[in-house]
């Protein structure tokens, strides 16, 4: 048997209040055998630092973001401006700043590569993560990899030259791959299978049935999302107003912190709670740990989130993983996971009204919303748990050459997945 590999994991400003995906990836690596050694650019600020194993994934990482000056020209020395001239050229001044923020980050990775023995070097970003990789597989040698979650545009320039040196490339939606074809399709790598984030399946798993809301009884709706307009947390507690103008009893749980910690966009929802008069209606928890978003949506009767666009969705994922009946977005990637009408509900972004009628429709039918949260339960459980993640990254190293083959690795389940 072939010695396993010892991948290089790189996620930016880990571990952030959206990371649990990251996080379990890791451990079903580590349990297929796989070495992880995490690094990833700063640390998060303190306000999105909210998990129960935050503090043991801090003291596994390396953080790449300091600076020095000898560092910097290592970095700079390393970098093939003749073969990036035109990259360089179109990329214009935001790809140089990139490239000088980058190239310190990128030969202290290549430092810990050589010192670690790692043998692959994995980033979980198109953004500036994916021009570190790329730096620093060029002052190694190694192969490496990107993951890219969401649409291009939202990751910065260059993506040319992050793809073009990349043994493989994810993606996590059909739609997003249809783009970046479109977009970079001649620096593609030749393999760029889709592979969705999963999640654990198995610690979301209820313990009792869930009950539908009962007639009066208050109807307990929760929403997981970072505070940020595109995610229509606004338009969500605005179709609460609506629904108690209707004479409903609603109460609305929205578990999430905006990029600052608690001093962006979390004011403005704040003064819009003052505004509508939902002091008593809608509760804003901050960012809060695994087992309570686990704890909170086997409490909900229904779980929302009213994004503007979502790539696709692990909040998503999570409640309808916990059998609860979902309302998203026709948005981005989210009716590649949600099926109007059988695994949840779709509805036009920014529409207030729109939620408010299926919030409604979904409480008034006991036995829909109980249909709804059964089939999506079946559906995540089936495609995307958090193990295919893991088992896809390794494949992938195998099948490209990035790592020999090895005996225990599956790739049978992801052959449907495959471009």
């Amino acid at each position: 048997m072939a010695e396993p590999p010892n991948i290089a994991y790189l996620v930016p400003q880990f571990p952030g209040q959206t990371h649990i995906f990251f996080w379990r990836e890791i451990k079903a690596l580590e349990a297929m055998g796989a070495g992880v050694q995490l690094f990833s650019t700063t640390m998060p600020p303190p306000g999105l630092i909210s998990h129960d194993w935050s503090d043991e994934a801090i003291g596994r990482t390396e953080y790449l973001g300091r600076a020095d000056p000898l560092t910097a020209l290592r970095g700079l020395a390393a970098v093939p401006f003749w073969r990036w001239r035109n990259d360089l050229g179109r990329g214009g001044r935001a790809l140089w700043r990139d490239l000088l923020i980058c190239a310190p980050a990128a030969a202290r990775l290549a430092r810990a590569c050589r010192r670690r023995g790692i043998t692959h070097i994995h980033a979980h970003s198109c953004g500036r993560a994916a021009l570190i990789a790329a730096l620093a597989a060029e002052m190694t040698g190694l192969p490496y990899s990107l993951t890219l979650h969401g649409p291009l545009c939202d990751y910065g320039p260059g993506q040319g030259l992050k793809w073009r040196g990349a043994a493989f490339g994810l993606v996590i939606t059909r739609k997003i791959l249809g783009e970046i074809r479109a977009e970079i399709g001649p620096d593609l790598p030749r393999r760029v299978p889709i592979q969705p984030m999963g999640v654990d399946t198995e610690a979301l798993r209820r313990k009792t049935p869930y009950q539908p809301a009962r007639k009066d009884e208050v109807i307990r709706v929760f929403a997981c999302g970072r505070l940020n307009i595109v995610k229509g947390h606004q338009d969500l507690m605005q179709a609460v107003s609506l629904l108690a103008e209707r004479g409903l009893k609603v109460e609305l749980d929205i578990a999430g912190e905006d990029d600052n910690g608690g001093n962006g966009y979390r004011r403005e929802l704040e003064a819009l709670l003052v505004a509508k008069g939902l002091h008593n209606r809608v509760r804003l928890l901050g960012a809060i740990s695994s087992d309570q978003v686990r704890d909170r949506l086997h409490a909900a009767h229904i779980f929302v989130l009213a994004s503007w666009h979502e790539p696709l969705g692990v909040a998503y994922m999570e409640a309808m993983a916990s059998g609860v009946p979902t309302i998203g977005t026709d948005a981005g990637g989210v009716p590649e996971l949600i099926t109007h009408g059988e695994t949840g509900w779709l509805v036009a972004p920014k529409s207030p009204e729109a939620l408010a009628d299926a919030i409604q429709a979904i409480v008034a039918d006991p036995a829909l919303a109980t249909r709804l949260g059964e089939a999506a339960q079946r559906l995540i459980e089936a495609q995307f748990h958090s193990a295919i993640g893991a088992e896809t990254l390794l494949s992938e190293m195998a099948k490209t050459g990035a790592m020999p083959a090895r005996h225990g690795i599956t790739t049978a389940a992801m052959a449907s997945r495959q471009t």
